[in-house]
């Protein structure tokens, strides 16, 4: 049963920053790292379902857009890409590109593309420490400067920019309109509370994401069959024999994994491919009465709503990607 302290790639971006910290002390004083993939260790490693990534960004990313599998595959790519974004911090005035304001033509779209009014149309919407987005397939999407996001992807390289904001990047606009959803994305809907410990953040098609609370001293039972990512982002803990803490992450699989969380606590994320939060996912150990919370949470087995919107092993640096 695998688990395994990430290794981490750096991915050196035009829109990256140069102070990572506290989520990397990685030196990014020459290249700017614009993303921090979390991969597992080993060359003999299969490849996992999910990408998990840490995004920093000094300017606005491309404004975007992703395939769905369908159209991936009739192309040649193993699937499409849909994804979600959690804050870690943002400037006051930070703001992402979410979907567009109204509905246009897909004539419409691409005339904006050419002449640059594309800005003007995607929906800019305000961010702060906490939120969370999702980003299904075809959303026309893009990330402004001054944010620090942890992001969670089907593992695709299936991306087409549409405007690069004078970076001279390949576009890809044919492909990029025949893919987009030209109207507005739905407004964020709240996290759903699953116990004291967990709170449903997304719950789509291809993978759910979580935010766990675990109190300081407390021992934990993670019941991952599948793939599972764990991203600390506050305290620390033992998991299995990995010790993490704050921006490191933890590959998980195949049964039972032993939580051992510190005396500050930990606050973390974690995702696994599913459309519907696990029940048994995870178990607090030893003596624990119910609490409040608990008798407030719904059933997990009831879930059925819409997706809830709103020092690493080993360092290697990739070429610049698509973003």
């Amino acid at each position: 049963m695998p688990t395994e302290l990430a290794a981490v790639r750096a991915v050196h971006k035009p829109w990256g920053v140069r102070d990572l910290q506290p989520w990397s002390s990685l030196d990014a004083s020459g290249d700017a790292i614009g993303e921090l993939w979390f991969e597992r260790e080993g060359t003999d490693a299969d490849t996992p379902a999910l990408l998990l990534k840490l995004l920093f960004t000094s300017e606005p990313l491309s404004i975007q857009v992703h395939p769905d599998d369908t159209f991936a595959r009739a192309i040649g790519m193993p699937n499409g890409k849909s994804e979600a974004w959690y804050i870690l911090s943002a400037e006051p005035d930070a703001r992402i590109g979410v979907g567009l304001k109204h509905r246009v033509t897909l004539q419409q779209l691409r005339a904006s593309i050419q002449d640059g009014s594309i800005t003007e149309l995607v929906d800019w919407r305000p961010v702060a420490k906490g939120d969370v987005i999702y980003i299904p397939a075809g959303t026309i999407h893009s990330i402004g400067a001054g944010i620090v996001l942890a992001e969670i992807q089907q593992r695709s390289d299936a991306t087409f920019r549409l405007f690069d904001f004078g970076r001279q990047r390949e576009l890809d606009q044919d492909n990029g309109v025949a893919v987009a959803h030209p109207w507005p994305l739905p407004a964020r809907c709240d996290p759903t509370r699953l116990t004291a410990a967990r709170t449903s953040l997304v719950a789509s098609r291809h993978f759910v994401l979580e935010r766990v609370e675990l109190p300081a001293g407390s021992s934990w039972a993670l019941l991952a069959e599948a793939e599972t990512w764990i991203l600390v982002l506050g305290g620390h803990a033992a998991i299995g024999l990995s010790a993490a803490s704050i921006g490191q992450a933890v590959f998980v699989r195949g049964g039972r994994t032993s939580i051992e969380v510190g005396a500050e606590g930990l606050t973390a994320l974690i995702a696994y491919p599913a459309s519907h939060p696990i029940d048994s996912l995870l178990q607090m150990l030893g003596e624990h009465s119910a609490s409040p919370a608990d008798a407030a949470a719904p059933s997990l087995s009831s879930f059925a709503g819409p997706a809830r919107t709103q020092g690493p092993a080993r360092t290697q640096s990739l070429p610049e990607a698509q973003a």
